[in-house]
């Protein structure tokens, strides 16, 4: 069970559901918050990240990408888990993640509707995206294309599609809040690209960090949390911050960026990126938690 639990790096869930705290927390604003749709869109975005993980650490795994790996040990390419228990495993997520889609869209559409259709396209895409960012000859996440996915699902769908389950209803409001969490994940990802960038190349593993360089990948990543910040600042404006409460620790947590900006302009020791990563991805997950409590009408 530990070496399960380890594979499943329960670590990377509170940045999963950030899109999704935000979209429920802003239907709840409009009054038509749903507490078994909440609860269904959570477990169904965990499975996705479950099965992301999951299938990252077989793909690469099998690939013997994780060979000389800097970051945490994956399961696989420690021989914890062999690549067949593995194999399956997906499987299983797959099948747990399709039926919790299927009774997360039935909770919010009619079935014969065409959001009920759209969704489960999205639903499948998303399963798809999950399995693809390693696994097989043309992994999208060995061509570079892991930011272009990631800044989709986990920022524009999560936060955007999330709250379209409730109501039906496109909320342009949610449209930077989405973009925020987006561009911190990208940052997250790209983070944990650039620590690996060396063993990557070896490996023919062609992220972007890996066609950028580690000059330009720095560089990447210092816009990415520029623009971010900037992003942060207009929207206290755009939505404003009332809360007394929320307030001080919004502008707080955000100030960790500029100072994020500065430890990461500084470092050259690849390495030092994974302490870097943990702390970015829990300020994204605490953006999406005082955006949402400010919802809340205090």
């Amino acid at each position: 069970m530990k070496v399960w639990l380890s594979a499943a790096r329960l670590r990377t869930l509170p940045l999963s559901i950030s899109g999704v705290l935000i979209g429920s927390s802003y239907s709840f604003y409009n009054d038509v918050f749903n507490l078994n749709v909440f609860i269904c869109a959570l477990l169904t975005t965990i499975s996705y990240q479950l099965l992301s993980n999951f299938a990252n650490d077989y793909g690469d795994g099998v690939k013997g990408s994780d060979e000389k790996r800097i970051g945490p040990k994956r399961a696989v390419q420690s021989g914890l888990i062999s690549s067949h228990q593995m194999k399956k495993a997906v499987f299983n997520l797959s099948i747990i993640a399709s039926l919790l889609t299927f009774l997360l869209l039935t909770l919010s559409f009619e079935i014969s509707s065409i959001y009920f259709l759209v969704f489960i396209l999205l639903g499948g895409l998303a399963i798809f995206a999950a399995i693809k960012y390693t696994v097989g000859k043309f992994a999208y996440g060995y061509y570079g294309l892991g930011d272009f996915f990631v800044f989709v699902f986990f920022g524009l769908v999560s936060v955007l599609g999330s709250n379209f389950l409730f109501d039906s209803t496109f909320s342009f409001e949610l449209i930077i809040p989405g973009i925020i969490v987006g561009l911190l994940s990208v940052g997250v990802l790209n983070l944990n690209n650039m620590r690996d960038l060396e063993t990557d190349a070896e490996c023919g593993k062609k992220t972007l960090a890996v066609f950028l360089g580690p000059k330009a990948a720095k560089a990447y990543h210092l816009v990415l949390i520029s623009a971010s910040f900037i992003l942060i600042v207009l929207y206290s404006f755009q939505f404003e911050i009332n809360s007394s409460f929320v307030k001080p620790l919004y502008y707080l947590n955000s100030s960790f960026l500029v100072f994020h900006f500065f430890q990461v302009f500084s470092t050259s020791k690849p390495k030092e990126y994974d302490r870097y990563l943990k702390l970015l991805a829990l300020n994204a997950f605490f953006f999406s938690v005082l955006v949402s409590i400010n919802f809340f009408k205090f």
